[in-house]
């Protein structure tokens, strides 16, 4: 057996001839990684989209969605918004073809709801006032036709709204 010292006529030692040669053992054994780019970009967005769709949903359920729906309802600041988790039917309207928009009346002054009914460009029906304790006068309190049916351009709409 040589000493480490000698010189081989490779110019390494056995010790590095022996080292080399299992590295490269071990390099060409192992396999090369297989990934799929384009699947994981697509994941990415699906984890982002929903990401963004979670966010969404939590600021809409704590009320932080109100000016987001104001703007896309197109009522005016004096016509409150309510987040469609509180929705009751009663006094909500689908408005349009597809996709419908979903407003609640809920609470809105009359005038605010006049208003609306001018920008969707259906008519006003008939105005019911109906008695009933601890609501604000002129206050909406119904509509009609109200959800599930959809009002379209044209249609008449009616209200019912609180005496005082």
């Amino acid at each position: 057996m040589t000493s480490y010292g000698d010189a081989r006529p490779s110019g390494r030692t056995l010790f590095e001839e022996e080292l080399m040669n299992a590295m490269n053992q071990y390099a060409n054994s192992a396999e090369a990684p297989d990934f799929d780019a384009p699947r994981i970009e697509r994941r990415t967005r699906r984890r982002r989209t929903a990401g963004i769709a979670a966010v969404a949903a939590a600021l809409i359920a704590v009320g932080g969605g109100t000016a987001l729906a104001t703007s896309v309802a197109g009522s005016s600041s004096s016509t409150p918004a309510t987040s469609t988790a509180d929705k009751s039917d009663a006094t909500t309207m689908l408005y349009g073809e597809n996709p419908t928009i979903p407003i609640d009346f809920a609470g809105w002054s009359l005038d605010g709801a006049k208003n609306y009914v001018e920008k969707t460009q259906t008519k006003l029906g008939t105005v019911t006032k109906k008695a009933v304790k601890g609501c604000k006068p002129n206050s909406v309190l119904g509509v009609s036709p109200h959800a599930p049916a959809i009002v379209h351009n044209g249609d008449t709409v009616s209200f019912t709204v609180c005496a005082g």
